[in-house]
């Protein structure tokens, strides 16, 4: 080792009382004392009585950067270094192997006593420090993981909540007319959902927010990104929250259009507390699936309704394990979804508690969670089939044979025909009576869009007309 500048302090004198100083600094000043040749070899140990390290007296004869941990070995031999050329070095945090257990970290400085003489290097047991740092540590994790635990708890009922009241509307993007609504957007525009449709995107607010709200259109059409803005409602004080995001559905640039009233619902009014207790007590099952199909979230009324205990019984599971009579259900609904952004009260069957198959009413609607393109699907339990629906069915039954009377007068061909169409307006005029009079609805449980169940009505009460000028071969069968 290099020695020290002939100029700094000379304390030669205290170098045969090396190790009384150690024990002595041990005693009073630090938890470990190493007396060191000028080879860096370890010549007499002190330990304190408080420490506890495993048989530091056989590192005597060693060198002391042997008796560290690999990777703190660089710090022995920097401050060997650093005595040897300025006679003291500046403490240095170093790690002893612990056995069998943890390393022991120990923070030492040194000092060397004359220009020949021995080096004394005092150490520090931080474990004890290390422990309140890694306590401090812990306790900061766990406040983040509370903190990030209760902010997706709040994110996961806010979603509920808005895929429950949520107004949704579809708009064509080119010419911003309503093409699709849900029942919400009936409710909170106060119109029907055949009034709503074909009406422009602005109808229901208030004529000094519609500029702004054309705009915020006419900006997420052009720029294909979502975009929000705070509209007034009619002519009263009621703000509504206004949300635009862009999709291709049936080959045309669509708009998916969310509003919300801001000023009412625990959401805009009341903390997280208020809205999970709306949500726990929401009477509508509402589920949030991914774009497969996969169930990302679901409300204490859906799983009262399959008959489940706890989220994670359903949480990654596919919603058609619950809901629909077939495998098809599902996907058929998720894909009216993404094409149309909304399907609104579709009857299916769903599978129960106790085995019991019900029918529900459910509606859906695309939204997204971040950059995740999710499903938000709404379920309500719907009432047994009224003896009206056998009725229909007894007739289509009657019609059916009376038609089968006319075997032998009328050519097989027209028989065919006519009986495709009776069957076609009992199908057609039982999915309207499932959904509730609503035709949108009725198409989407079809499997067909509005203007195909429209063409098809239009036929059918043309045949009807036809039947009962008697034009038709069996014109008796219709009236």
């Amino acid at each position: 080792m290099k020695n020290r500048p002939a100029d700094a302090s000379d304390l030669s004198a205290l170098s045969q009382l090396a190790p009384q100083l150690a024990s002595t600094f041990v005693s009073i000043a630090s938890d470990i004392a190493l007396v060191i040749d000028n080879d860096g070899v370890i010549r007499n140990v002190a330990v304190g009585a408080s420490a506890s390290m495993p048989s530091p007296e056989a590192w005597v004869g060693k060198p002391w950067s042997d008796t560290v941990t690999g990777e703190t070995r660089q710090k022995i031999e920097q401050l060997l270094r650093e005595v040897g050329e300025a006679g003291v070095s500046r403490r240095r945090e170093v790690n002893h192997p612990g056995g069998a257990g943890p390393d022991i970290p120990v923070a030492y400085a040194a000092v060397r006593l004359g220009v020949n003489g021995p080096l004394l290097a005092v150490g520090r047991d931080l474990r004890a420090i290390a422990a309140i740092q890694q306590r401090f540590t812990d306790s900061q994790q766990e406040m983040e993981r509370g903190y990030w635990k209760l902010r997706q708890a709040e994110s996961r009922y806010r979603l509920l909540f808005q895929v429950a009241t949520d107004a949704v509307l579809v708009v064509d993007a080119l010419t911003l007319a309503i093409v699709e609504a849900n029942q919400a957007a009936g409710k909170l525009f106060k119109r029907t959902l055949e009034a709503l449709t074909g009406q422009p995107a602005t109808v229901g607010l208030d004529a000094s927010s519609r500029p702004a709200v054309e705009e915020l259109l006419a900006t997420a059409r052009a720029t294909g990104r979502p975009a929000e803005i705070r509209a007034r409602l009619g002519a009263g004080a009621t703000m509504v929250d206004l949300s635009a995001t862009p999709f291709r559905g049936d080959g045309a640039m669509l708009l998916l259009v969310r509003a919300r009233a801001a000023e009412t619902g625990p959401a805009a009014t009341q903390g997280h507390g208020r809205l999970a207790e709306f949500v726990e007590r929401m009477p509508d099952a509402v589920v949030v699936t991914d774009s497969s199909g996969r169930v990302l979230m679901a409300n204490p009324a859906f799983l009262e309704l399959c008959g489940l205990s706890g989220e994670t019984q359903v949480k990654g599971s596919l919603l058609g394990e619950w809901v629909g009579s077939s495998r098809h259900d599902v996907p058929m609904l998720l894909g009216q979804a993404k094409r149309q952004g909304i399907v609104t009260q579709a009857s299916v069957a769903m599978r129960a508690a106790r085995g019991q198959t019900i029918e529900i009413g459910i509606s859906a609607a695309m939204l997204a969670e971040g950059d995740q393109e999710c499903v938000g699907f709404t379920i309500r339990r719907e009432a047994p089939r009224s003896a009206s629906g056998i009725a229909g069915v007894d007739e289509l039954a009657s019609a059916i044979e009376r038609l089968g009377a006319q075997i032998g007068r009328v050519a097989l061909p027209d028989l065919m025909r006519e009986a495709s169409d009776l069957a076609e307006h009992h199908l057609l005029m039982c999915a309207i009576d499932r959904a509730g009079g609503d035709r949108t609805g009725a198409a989407a449980v079809l499997g067909i869009t509005r203007g195909n169940l429209d063409q098809r009505l239009r036929r059918v009460a043309h045949l009807q007309q036809g039947a009962r000028s008697g034009s038709g071969p069996v014109s008796s069968l219709l009236n």
